[in-house]
């Protein structure tokens, strides 16, 4: 038997652990790159030649310091101008959890690549600037976390050191924050003092803040507890592709795959396939090449059924007792993305999981103000980055949940069928 190599362990040990997704946030020059770049250097996620690559560009402009926003400032326009413009993902891990980044713009102009990044993520993590305080764009930020119910939040006072680590300054806007947070639906809030650049309270604990006593950003991050974030009481699992190997060995095998968006599913278990209502047993679940015992958010998985019942992508499996009712008439907040304002009676065609259908905007019933949230009910329309209630109407039932109950299914995108461009993202409050 060959010796496991350093990949096959490091695959071993790190196969069951749990993973955090978190999404960067805040004004431009706050630091996001940079804090990110010191979150993968200094956990060690980064390869030797790429630290030397960026030190060496570093040194060519001039700088007396490593410039870690080189690691995650991709494009060449991001450098170029020192700003982050899509949403940059890395991925790397610690012993104690794997993570996702979302590393999302902070200008005003790019709030809906910002709303992208954070739609799936677990926790916010929104950085300010001590020698600036809370900003616009810092409070437009938390507001749309909140739209987006990200469970945790991280208030990051960044670049410590550009203000003498001043405890003074940090109770100020941490007493800021913590009174506009009290507005928002923020479960749980965190607010900690660092300097990206320096690293300070990064990974490692800062001996210039002694006056702190809470977590580290990175022991923070390792053990904020998300598992309980899922909705593990109802079953929903849309349908994404049907599974029929054309091989002779399993060419009996039909099974149903697809990622698992709420409740837990066991071998044994009765379930309903909607829109039709047919019910079955589930016979077994797959995960690759092996069959698994359950499966739960947010695991990709095959399942298979006892009964040859109709099912194609879009329908949606549940249990037959808690199943989601068939909805046309949507009541939604909207993030309009498009440089055309979206107005009444505006046809579009909406993504809902795995269903596409038409809709059609029935009504705009007010704008929200994401600074003052304020409700601007005389508002006949949404521009570009503006949020709002809406109401919807489909051609087809859509099998969803409030966003309130299920980020999944509660959730959709709106698209333009011109030019299949994505135009808005969708937060469902209730459905009839």
């Amino acid at each position: 038997m060959p010796a496991p190599t350093e990949a096959t362990v490091t695959e071993s040990l790190t196969a069951n652990m749990d993973m955090l997704r978190f999404a960067t946030a805040g004004s431009v020059d706050d630091g996001k790159s940079t804090l990110i770049g010191r979150l993968l250097l200094d956990s060690k996620s980064i390869f030797e030649d790429q630290l030397e690559a960026v030190e060496a560009t570093s040194a060519s402009k001039g700088y007396d310091y490593t410039d870690l926003a080189l690691l995650t400032d991709g494009l060449r326009s991001e450098r170029e101008q020192g700003i982050t413009i899509d949403v940059a993902y890395r991925y790397f891990a610690t012993p104690a959890r794997k993570f996702i980044i979302a590393d999302t713009p902070g200008h005003v102009q790019y709030t809906r690549n910002m709303v992208t990044g954070a739609s799936t993520a677990d926790l916010g993590l929104v950085l300010v600037d001590a020698r600036q305080g809370l900003t616009e764009q810092s409070r437009r930020h938390a507001v749309i976390l909140s739209l987006l119910r990200v469970p945790h939040l991280v208030l990051a006072v960044n670049k410590m050191d550009l203000v003498d680590y001043s405890q003074e300054i940090y109770d100020k806007i941490q007493a800021e924050f913590t009174t506009f947070a009290t507005k928002l639906n923020i479960p749980d809030l965190e607010v900690i003092p660092i300097s990206a650049l320096a690293g300070d309270n990064v990974v490692n604990r800062s001996e210039n803040m002694d006056w702190y006593s809470g977590p580290t950003l990175m022991h923070h991050l390792e053990n904020v507890h998300v598992a309980s974030d899922r909705d593990l009481v109802d079953v929903r699992f849309p349908v994404q592709y049907v599974v029929r190997p054309k091989s002779d060995e399993h060419h009996d095998y039909r099974g149903y795959g697809g990622m698992v968006a709420g409740g837990v599913l066991k071998p044994g278990d009765e379930v309903v396939v909607l829109p039709s209502g047919m019910t079955s047993k589930i016979a077994g679940i797959d995960l690759f090449d092996k069959e698994i015992t359950e499966a739960f958010p947010p695991m990709s998985v095959t399942v298979r059924l006892e009964d040859d019942v109709d099912v194609s992508r879009g329908d949606m499996i549940a249990r037959p007792a808690n199943a989601p009712k068939p909805s046309q008439d949507i009541d939604a907040m909207i993030c309009w993305m498009a440089d055309a304002p979206l107005k009444p009676r505006q046809k579009l065609a909406i993504k809902h999981t795995t269903r596409v259908a038409r809709a059609l905007v029935k009504d705009i019933q007010y704008r929200l103000d994401v600074n003052t949230l304020h409700r601007d009910q005389e508002t006949k329309e949404l521009g570009r980055n503006e949020i709002g209630r809406v109401q919807l109407r489909t051609t087809v039932p859509l099998l969803c949940d409030p966003y309130s109950k299920n980020r999944t299914t509660g959730s959709f995108i709106l698209i333009d069928e011109a030019t299949g461009i994505t135009v808005g993202a969708g937060m469902i409050n209730n459905a009839s």
